[in-house]
Parts: C-alpha cells; structure tokens; sequence
C-alpha cells in the first residue's frame, strides 16, 4: 500500500504535465526505499521496479499495460489488472492468503537490489536499450516541464559541474564582465 505522500507526489507531477511514467516513478522510488529500509527484498533492481509500476496503476496512474510480445504474458496480464482496478473498470478481490504468501518470499528476497550499484547497472542497460534520438525528446521533454526558474537553476548548476575546464571559462567571462563595469 502505498503512502499518502506518494500519491500526492504522482499526483503532482501529475498536474505539472508530466508524463505517466515520471508519475510512477514516485512509487517506484518509494520501493526502492522500502528495500532499503528492509521492509522486504527483491530478487532484480527490475522486480523492484515491477512492484512499484504495479503499485502506481492501482493507484490509477495512466500508465497503460505492455503490449503483446513486449513482456511475459504473465507480467502484461497482472498489469492489465492492476491497470484496470486503478482506472475504476474492475473491482479487486482480496486474497488474504496470496498476499502473505508473496509478502514472506519477498522477505527472504536479498535487499541488494536495491543498491546504488545495482541501480545504475539497470539504468545504463535501460538507456542503451533507446536511440539516442528518444533520449534527446525525453531531456527535450523534461526541459519543457520544468519551468523558467527550475530550468534556469538547472543550468546555473550544469555551468558549476561542468568540470575544470567549465570553471575556468566560467570564471574568465565573470572577470570581463567585472573589467567591463569598472
């Protein structure tokens, strides 16, 4: 179950236009946590990030089921449920019993996988999965959804990180202008 923060959070972003999957990204964030936390475990960084895309379409995020042949057919059709009981078209039953049977595997589960290492292993694999033309629209995305002051500080933070030589350039036009004033 989900906290109620999380929720406010999707539905946040929700509300700033972005998109589903940022949305979900609260609640996948908030497994991560509990992983850490010791809450339970996951046996991949990707189960860990099933379990919250699932918990994000129950709390009816738009974030419609894969497509057939893109996932397990097991997978789509747990998604296809947790999908539609979030959208309202189907009730939930409750199963007590398939509820703690799943709640003591995921204990005995290792809690690595929710490590820094293992999610930036996840991440570079995700990201070498996309062109880079479908990586430029989602920065080019972002950028729009941010908003004037957040993308302003944005910058003014990528200007400070970008290294030596950033600094030094950095610096050198911070000194003309001075010499310019004075």
């Amino acid at each position: 179950m989900p906290k109620k923060a999380t929720i406010e959070k999707a539905r946040n972003a929700k509300r700033e236009g972005k998109a589903p999957t940022t949305q979900a990204g609260e609640f996948v964030h908030e497994e991560i946590e509990k992983i850490r936390r010791g809450e339970h475990g996951a046996r991949s960084p990707q189960q860990a990030i099933a379990i919250g895309l699932s918990e994000a379409r129950r709390a009816g995020v738009d974030l419609p089921p894969p497509k057939k042949g893109k996932a397990k057919e097991s997978t789509r059709k747990s998604a296809e449920y947790a999908y539609e009981a979030g959208q309202g078209e189907r009730e939930t039953k409750r199963r007590p019993r398939v509820s703690r049977a799943v709640s003591k595997v995921l204990e005995h589960e290792p809690k690595s996988a929710a490590s820094h290492e293992a999610l930036s292993r996840q991440a570079k694999r995700a990201a070498a999965r996309r062109s880079s033309e479908e990586r430029a629209a989602a920065a080019e995305k972002a950028a729009e959804t941010k908003g004037p002051s957040r993308r302003s500080a944005a910058a003014r933070k990528a200007a400070q990180t970008k290294g030596a030589r950033g600094r030094k350039e950095a610096a050198q036009k911070a000194a003309k202008t001075r010499a310019r004033r004075a």
